[in-house]
């Protein structure tokens, strides 16, 4: 398995979507030798989804790889295409969205399949990211349509806060990002949380995590009835692919 989990698509001064975690981006496609890939644009609205295609080729155009892009939207056998790819890649936007509709489609089976089982690699960001989690609960989106959904790919045994920010905003009255978190331990105790900020990305490769980023931000793991731990590129997080959800 070849997995990148990005926490979101760019950082300040970033022209082109994952340009942030572009080295990682391009030794992927190489290591793999992935030409023809798909990109599930769900997570954005329909009228956006071709945009958002011509956006991620725009990437691997400036990054020099013989990629080619299409939109699973636009196929007449989405199941098919899954498992014809030779490389999934899943946009950012709504989480809920985007995990229903793959629900809906039957895809949830094909991607697992096929990242898991035939080795295609995958490529996240943002809300697919949360979609690699066992289910979607730590997501920062609203539930925008009915009908909670709430299992997803469960590429990793644990759940991933992307877009983690660690702030206080003067004159904000509602509950911090870490509040949240702790919230949700509460109930679910036994499930660790990891809050990727922006500019950073894990990395699952044969089965071997690890984690990194463009800015220095360190990754910051929550337990329940512990002390927050951050930890930086240079530590080993394959501790998490232990945990059971």
């Amino acid at each position: 398995m070849d997995i990148l989990l990005l926490s979101n698509g760019k950082i300040a001064g970033n022209q082109h979507v994952m340009e942030f975690a572009s080295e990682a981006v391009v030794e992927q496609i190489k290591r793999t030798g992935a030409k023809n890939l798909v990109l599930i644009p769900y997570a954005v609205i329909r009228s956006s989804h071709d945009a958002r295609v011509a956006l991620v080729q725009e990437t691997f155009d400036a990054l020099g790889l013989d990629c080619k892009v299409t939109g699973l939207h636009r196929a007449e056998d989405p199941v098919k295409a899954i498992q014809e790819a030779e490389g999934i890649l899943v946009s950012g936007g709504n989480t809920w969205v985007l995990n229903k509709t793959l629900h809906d489609l039957g895809l949830v089976g094909p991607i697992r399949k096929a990242v898991l089982d035939q080795g295609t690699p995958y490529i996240g960001w943002s809300a697919g990211t949360n979609i690699a989690c066992p289910t979607i609960r730590t997501t920062n989106d609203m539930p925008i349509i009915t009908g909670a959904v709430l299992s997803s790919l469960n590429l990793v045994p644990f759940q991933i806060n992307p877009h983690y920010l660690e702030a206080n905003v003067e004159g904000h009255m509602g509950e911090t990002r870490d509040e949240r978190i702790q919230e949700f331990l509460e109930i679910n105790q036994y499930e660790p949380v990891v809050g990727i900020p922006e500019g950073t990305w894990l990395h699952l490769l044969n089965g071997e995590l690890s984690y990194h980023t463009a800015n220095g931000k360190p990754l910051k793991l929550f337990s329940h009835g512990e002390d927050p731990v951050y930890y930086t590129a240079e530590q080993s997080v394959q501790f998490l692919m232990a945990h059971s959800c």
